[in-house]
Order: structure tokens, then C-alpha cells, then sequence
């Protein structure tokens, strides 16, 4: 009974919290208290709360997240992304409706280096949102395919999310991660660039200027540098040259040097670049801190294993249970940020699906890629904000044009939900 009575106040008092308009970080840091003082008085509660968040955060992975975003900080300043959105203009701007293709493919690429949705669909989106309005796109239209296409750099690696999943697993090999978002990443971005296409022919948008050989191999040159980032970053942790953490270091030199060699960042920027980045990596930090509570608390309470118990009860056939699991996500996607989202509910569901013989590498993909429709959603979604904010738009003139890439991603997230092997086989030819 008491067991029952700690999920309740727990599921109760968050909503109510979230309801009244208290942070994510703060509802989920004082309903973990609420939940704790089922089972222990109120001083050892908060004390113990306040425990967990420092340890929570008492982790060498989780040194990767402030320099990927002080990476992708300075590639958004830098000059990076404009190197990357020429490329994909010369690869694909000659097709009619062409600078959606861009947008999709630059997305693809910023966010395969950055890491980032938030910044490539602030970066891209300021880049392109202006020529495509002066090529006659519909406003709502390049926004639509921006916020969609900006969570691809949450899948295809690096990945802040990836690295958080692979903390609250237990230990899910990082390197097996990001070598395994590849594919995932991949088809969302077809998926997104087949539904832009039907939205070309609807609007019957005229193709860009044709581009020589010689051309395209020039924006290739001019890119390449930039794309070596990659190389170094994702081929230095699957070979084991260094860890996910020692990368993220490297990226932030590498972008560093990068960006002074093209002249786009000097000393004097530098102190808005870090208090930008030490702003968000605050935000990042405290979320996993009271998120981290929030698990302990749970897992104090023996919370997972009640809602894993009861999921199996439910039925035997694993694809049944993770249909299960994504529209329970897709829901919790709406209302909590992704990294809670993983460091809540991956404790959760990991037990019941290895128990089920699902690979914990599939289902981090598969849960991340749930989540990315969330953040691109109301009411907390970050990247539509972001993305709607760029544009010069509105959420409410914005949601119908949006609502097709959302079939999209649904589509891809149901394919990569049913056929593991998408996942897992990149990873299997790398021996992780």
C-alpha cells in the first residue's frame, strides 16, 4: 500500500507542480521530496534530496556535456554553419523547392557535429529563414522543416542525450551509441525530406541556381575542415583513442582553431561564447542533478520495479511493450524536457525491456528518438520555440504545417521501434 501511495504523491504532486507553472528542475526536485517523506521524516528527506543531487552529478561522462555545448557554441558563432549550409545549397539547390533539402541536410550535418538541436535550428534557421522568404517559401512551411529537422543532431552523434541514457542505463557503451544513431538519424531526414517534397509540389516552388562541378567541389573544400571534426571526434572514441569526455575537449579546440583560422570569432568574443554556454550548461546541469534525485527517490521506493512488474503482466510479445512505452513517452515528451525525461524514465522501462531480451542499445535509440517529437511540441517544446522565434512566426500559424513531419517522425520512430536491426548493426561492425 505504501508503495502505491509514494507513486501517487509522486505522479500527483509533479503534475500539479508543472500545473501551477513551478520549473521542470524545481517540480521535479520537491516532489521527489513529497515522495521520499512517505518512508522518512521531512529533514532526513531534503537532506538525502540534496545528497543525490551532488552525487548525481559526481560523474567524469557528464564532463562531455559542457564542452559539446561549448562546441557547438562556437560553431554557431564561428562561421561552421555557413560552410555547412553552402555545401548542402550546392548539393541539392537545384531542385525545386530546393532549400528545404538544404535545410534537412545542414541540419544533419550541424547537429553530427554539434550535437545540438536547439543551436542548429537557431544557426540554420537565421541563415536560411530570410532566403527563403525572398524565394517565395511559405514562412511556416521552412519553419515546420527546421524545428523537424533540427533534432536530427540528437540522434546522429555526438549527442548530450546519448551520453545522459548511456549515465542512467548503468553503463550502455557510449562509443555503441553514437556509432548506432547513425542510421536512425539518417532515415528521419529522408523521411523529413520525402514530406518536404510533397509540400514542393503543393506550393510548386521553383529550383535554385544550377552548380557547377566546379563549384561544389569548392564548397567541399571549404567545408571539409569543418566535417573532419567528425572524423576525429567520433573516430577517436570508436577506436578507442580517447574517451566520449577527452572528445569533447578535442571539439572544443578543434572549433576553436577552426573558427579563428576563417576570422569569424576573436579574443573579444570569447567572453560572450562562454557566459552563453555556462548559461545553458546551468540549466543542463540542475536538471540533472534534481532528475537524478527524482530516480533515486523512485528507485528508494522500489517505483521500477512496480511499473516494470505491472508492464509484463500486460503481455510477453516485446514489440507490444515498446508500442507501449513510446506512447507513453510521446505523451511525457509533450510537458518534460528530454534529459529528465531519459534520467527518469529509463530506470523505468530498461529493466522490463532487458527482461524482454530488447538490446538496451536499441532501446536508447529508440527512446531518444520518442523524445526528439516531443521537444518540437507544445507546451515546453525548446526547439519549437526556438524554431517559430527565428522565423517570425507563431506557434498557432506554424502547428498544421508541422503536423505532416510529425507523421514523418512517427513513421521513422515506428520502423526503428520494429527493426532493431537498423540499430544494431553498425554497431556490430565496429565489434561494440
Amino acid at each position: 500500500m505504501e508503495e502505491y501511495l509514494s507513486i501517487l504523491i509522486l505522479i500527483v504532486s509533479f503534475i500539479i507542480l508543472m500545473g501551477i507553472g513551478v520549473p521542470v528542475a524545481w517540480a521535479l526536485g520537491f516532489s521527489s521530496f513529497l515522495t521520499l517523506t512517505v518512508t522518512i521524516a521531512s529533514v532526513p528527506s531534503a537532506t538525502t534530496i540534496a545528497q543525490r543531487m551532488g552525487v548525481g552529478l559526481d560523474s567524469f561522462a557528464l564532463l562531455a556535456i559542457p564542452f559539446f555545448i561549448l562546441a557547438g557554441e562556437i560553431m554557431n558563432k564561428g562561421g561552421i554553419a555557413n560552410r555547412l549550409i553552402d555545401l548542402a545549397k550546392a548539393m541539392t539547390g537545384r531542385l525545386p523547392g530546393g532549400l528545404l533539402y538544404v535545410n534537412v541536410i545542414a541540419a544533419m550535418l550541424f547537429g553530427a557535429i554539434a550535437g545540438s538541436a536547439a543551436a542548429a535550428a537557431s544557426a540554420i534557421g537565421g541563415i536560411l529563414g530570410p532566403r527563403m522568404e525572398k524565394e517565395g517559401y511559405p514562412r511556416e512551411l521552412g519553419a515546420s522543416v527546421n524545428i523537424t529537422a533540427s533534432t536530427t543532431g540528437l540522434i546522429i552523434p555526438p549527442s548530450n542525450v546519448l551520453i545522459v541514457y548511456s549515465l542512467a542505463s548503468g553503463g550502455v557503451s557510449i562509443a555503441a551509441l553514437f556509432i548506432a544513431g547513425y542510421i536512425p538519424g539518417l532515415l528521419i531526414g529522408m523521411f523529413l525530406m520525402i514530406t518536404a517534397a510533397i509540400f514542393i509540389k503543393k506550393h510548386k516552388l521553383k529550383p535554385g541556381e544550377p552548380t557547377s562541378v566546379k563549384e561544389l567541389a569548392s564548397k567541399f573544400l571549404a567545408a571539409f575542415p569543418s566535417l573532419m571534426l567528425l572524423v576525429v571526434v567520433i573516430g577517436g572514441i570508436v577506436i578507442g583513442v580517447f574517451t566520449a569526455t577527452e572528445a569533447s575537449a578535442i571539439a572544443v579546440v578543434y572549433t576553436l582553431v577552426l573558427s579563428f583560422i576563417y576570422g569569424e570569432i576573436k579574443l573579444s568574443n570569447l567572453p560572450a561564447i562562454l557566459l552563453k554556454s555556462s548559461e545553458t550548461t546551468a540549466i543542463v546541469m540542475l536538471l540533472i542533478a534534481t532528475s537524478m534525485s527524482m530516480s533515486w527517490a523512485m528507485s528508494s521506493e522500489n517505483i521500477p520495479q512496480s511499473i516494470s512488474s505491472a508492464l509484463l503482466t500486460l503481455s510477453d510479445n516485446k514489440f507490444v511493450i515498446l508500442i507501449m512505452i513510446n506512447l507513453i513517452l510521446l505523451f511525457v515528451g509533450t510537458f518534460m524536457d528530454m534529459t529528465p525525461a531519459v534520467l527518469i524514465f529509463t530506470p523505468i522501462f530498461l529493466p522490463a525491456v532487458v527482461t524482454l531480451g530488447i538490446d538496451p542499445v536499441h532501446f536508447g535509440i529508440m527512446m531518444v528518438l520518442n523524445l526528439c517529437i516531443g521537444v518540437c511540441t507544445p507546451p515546453v517544446g525548446s526547439v519549437l520555440f526556438i524554431g517559430v522565434g527565428v522565423a517570425k512566426t507563431t506557434i498557432a500559424k506554424v502547428f498544421f504545417p508541422l503536423l505532416p513531419f510529425f507523421v514523418a517522425m512517427l513513421l521513422g520512430l515506428l520502423i526503428i521501434t520494429l527493426v532493431p536491426e537498423l540499430t544494431l548493426w553498425l554497431p556490430s561492425v565496429f565489434g561494440l
